[in-house]
């Protein structure tokens, strides 16, 4: 391992960061940082009891968490052009005008968003925490998952996609970076 510049303006060389690796960010201390993505559920279109009785549940949810975590909402840049695209090959296939009707409502929606939004984002939800030992990364990894399901929410392991994607948010305002090899033009 070489030993990263000091005074460095650049956060990369600072941040301990080893690797990405099965959904985990390794960190030079030998921690692991993971978690669960989350899909989101909007709880205020149930009836009453059920948006209490699911309130409730995520607050038991949060209170059962015995270590420290961290809730991070990230945008995701989405390219909805294949969606247009689906519409419209929906539409030359459809025969019912009122259903031609709704479908170029969507494409009017779609291309009047795409116009007014610089970037087309899906917002994700992630439960991270940091630990050493994988078989308690394991353990707290299927506790989140089930007692999110118990709350009527599905989530499952974050992917090392999903781990770049956050240290893109983070470093890069959302900027994808394509991390290559480089090779010397000397050797």
């Amino acid at each position: 391992m070489t030993k990263k510049a000091t005074g460095s303006k650049y956060a990369e060389d600072w941040v301990p960061v080893k690797g990405i690796l099965n959904g985990m960010i390794q960190l030079e201390s030998g921690e692991f940082v993971t978690g669960i993505k989350v899909e989101p559920k909007n709880i205020f279109i149930l009836d009453y009891s059920e948006e209490n009785s699911t309130i409730f549940n995520f607050r038991n949810f949060y209170n059962s968490i015995d270590y420290e975590f961290w809730l991070i909402v990230a945008d995701r840049p989405v390219d909805i052009s294949v969606y247009l695209s689906q519409l419209q090959v929906q539409y030359n296939n459809t025969q019912n005008n009122q259903i031609r009707k709704l479908i170029m409502q969507d494409i009017d929606k779609a291309n009047l968003f795409m116009s007014t939004t610089a970037d087309v984002v899906d917002t994700e939800y992630f439960i991270l925490f940091k630990e050493k030992k994988i078989e308690i990364i394991q353990k707290r990894i299927q506790s989140l998952i089930s007692n999110l399901a118990s709350c009527g929410l599905n989530s499952q392991q974050v992917s090392n996609n999903d781990m770049r994607m956050l240290l893109d948010n983070f470093f890069n305002g959302a900027i994808e970076t394509n991390f290559r090899s480089v090779m010397p033009d000397e050797i």
